[in-house]
């Protein structure tokens, strides 16, 4: 199926979404659409890959196990050929797929089930920290504080995918899992980053899948 695009004000920027399951499509494209975004639709990973590579998305959100392409295959291909920065929007967190979201590098990685409310602010938050990233080269060193403050609760994608395996390990409210991370990293006097690549490596351990 052709997808269709959905204009919008696209005053927070452009995404493509893809989902093969059309009413999860059309929940998040209205969603995001009504919270501000310019959203562009595709059901299947080949029509995902043609509107990438026609309107040039700044951020594409892909579910996982689809028809056809899978969502790392088109993720694959937005790195490699697009440049493009993706996130993960799955019902599956075993330790292979946790190991393919972070070798792949997502700058995000949302477990399902959840609702719109939930999405648009991580959605808000990888725009936040891309912002960043790309400014970070003209930021002065002596930024005050508070500026420095609003940077640090970006979550980077490490950190999101820690995030993302405490929700499903511990059914876990987003906020919930992300300061159930930050008080594990503080009992283990760790940064919230090495924390999260100590859980992360725990489950490649677990799963096998680890480098000697």
């Amino acid at each position: 199926m052709v997808a269709v695009a959905q204009a919008s004000s696209g005053v927070g920027g452009k995404i493509l979404v893809v989902d093969d399951d059309r009413l999860v499509l059309a929940t998040l494209a209205h969603g995001l659409t009504q919270a501000g975004y310019e959203v562009i639709d595709a059901d299947n990973g080949d029509d995902a890959i043609l509107l990438a590579r026609e309107h040039r998305p700044d951020l594409a959100l892909l579910d996982i196990r689809m028809e056809g392409m899978s969502g790392f295959d088109v993720a694959a291909y937005l790195r490699e050929y697009c440049k493009m920065p993706f996130m993960f929007l799955s019902a599956f967190t075993d330790e292979d797929t946790v190991r393919q979201v972070h070798e792949l590098g997502a700058v995000d990685y949302l477990v399902k089930p959840l609702d719109i409310g939930q999405i648009v602010p991580a959605v808000k938050a990888v725009f936040a920290r891309l912002k960043a990233s790309s400014s970070a080269a003209v930021t002065p060193v002596d930024a005050p504080p508070n500026a420095r403050a609003r940077l640090a609760e970006v979550l980077l994608p490490v950190e999101a995918m820690a995030v993302g395996v405490l929700m499903h390990r511990y059914s876990l409210a987003r906020d919930a899992a992300l300061d159930r991370l930050r008080r594990m990293a503080t009992a283990n006097g760790l940064a919230l980053s090495n924390e999260a690549e100590r859980l992360l490596e725990a489950v490649e351990r677990l799963s096998g899948t680890a480098q000697p």
